[in-house]
């Protein structure tokens, strides 16, 4: 029994250092023996910027003023706006700037509501353009965040790019830095499997694909996931532009951010089923081991946390290591719990942001992992807030 749970503590031990560590290691040391840039020069193809929209009355002209102001060709860039049933001021601020700007600005509305991927099927159906962007509805662009977008499609390789988010902080609460900390290791990632061939994650905000890539989905599937997933399944590269800015308010609590974590991972876990295929070594080589070590294990780390405790539990009597291992472990999440507290006391803790953040997203994967595995959805969610 003791030798079982030996092997199963630097077991659970190793994959929490790969996932966080090796694998980053990894893609960053490949990246720089055996990049594969990408092609970039400048190029101005038509633009159509789509946007769901469910009662954003207070943001959605503030963002559809953001993207016709941006530095693009006027006659190359429109912005089609679709209402996912919305019940406030949405659909008529949006006909006010269609009649502001004609023939840049229009508005479709889906009713009943039927959430956010269904607007984006429909939307879809009545785009002509050649290339698409995907903006949320209080997504904030740099002014030049189209054009680099776009200059990567000079790279006829090239079928889905995806920008930078970088998220405003909603003051100084543990959930705000603990999402900021997370976006700058993601984005990290996304450099080096960039130049590696695709990335893996996307933020769904400020992405851009080839129009004729789109594959309509069903309207549980999440698009910010399944739509790369569809593009690097029809041999295409999905890449990250770091220098096409997404600014976005950051949660600022606990439930707001754990409610979204859990949304996400739940439709994250149901795409990875759904596109199962490309976990095929043999057929998508590096990319199977990018998609299972970025994705897959990131989302049962909760998994290999439990048993690292209850194995360094049940060992601390036979090593000191098992001992340093266990105070490490029961000292962690103390922090976590004090970085809690001090956010719901509206206090900022930096001692105990990074501990707390990590636990909200493992909380979130594991209570998003017993969704998948009761066989629960989800296809509607009211939008964040800051």
């Amino acid at each position: 029994m003791v030798m079982v749970c030996k092997l199963a503590f630097w077991c659970s031990v190793s994959m929490l250092v790969y996932i966080y560590a090796g694998y980053p290691c990894f893609v960053f040391l490949l990246s720089r023996w055996f990049g594969r840039p990408v092609c970039q020069r400048p190029v101005e193809p038509a633009v159509t910027v789509v946007i769901s929209a469910y009662n954003e009355q207070e943001v959605i002209e503030t963002t559809v003023e953001n993207k016709i102001a941006q530095d693009y060709p006027p006659d190359r860039l429109d912005v089609l706006v679709v209402s996912d049933g919305s019940t406030d001021e949405t659909d008529h601020r949006v006909r006010a700037l269609a009649e502001k700007y004609p023939g840049r600005v229009r508005l479709l509305r889906q009713a009943p509501r039927a959430g956010k991927t269904a607007a984006l099927n429909m939307a879809m159906q009545q785009v002509t353009r050649e290339i698409v962007v995907f903006s949320d509805a209080n997504s904030i662009y740099s002014n030049n965040a189209i054009r680099m977008l776009t200059r990567n499609f000079a790279d006829p390789s090239v079928g889905y790019v995806t920008g930078k988010m970088i998220y405003a902080s909603a003051g100084d609460s543990a959930s705000a830095e603990g999402c900021s900390l997370y976006m700058r290791y993601e984005n990290f990632l996304r450099v080096h499997e960039t130049g590696i061939g695709s990335v893996v994650g996307v933020d769904g905000g400020v992405d851009v694909v080839r129009k004729e890539l789109f594959v309509p989905m069903r309207d549980d599937q999440l698009p910010d996931f399944v739509l790369p997933l569809q593009v690097v399944s029809q041999g295409f590269r999905v890449v990250y532009e770091h220098e096409a800015i997404l600014r976005e308010p950051a949660l600022s609590s606990f439930s707001d951010e754990f409610r979204m974590r859990v949304r996400v991972s739940l439709r994250a876990l149901w795409a990875l089923y759904d596109m199962r295929h490309l976990f095929n070594v043999f057929r998508y080589g590096l990319f199977a081991v990018q998609l299972f070590s970025h994705k897959l294990l990131r989302y049962t780390v909760f998994m290999f946390l439990f048993i690292a405790a209850g194995t360094s539990f049940a060992l601390a009597d036979d090593n000191v290591i098992y001992q340093l291992a266990l105070g490490a472990q029961v000292l962690f999440y103390v922090l976590a719990g004090w970085g809690y507290a001090r956010s719901r006391a509206g206090l900022h803790s930096r001692i105990g942001y990074v501990p707390y953040y990590f636990m909200l997203l493992n909380l979130a994967s594991a209570q998003a992992f017993s969704k998948f595995l009761a066989g629960k959805k989800q296809v509607i969610w009211n939008p964040r807030t800051g």
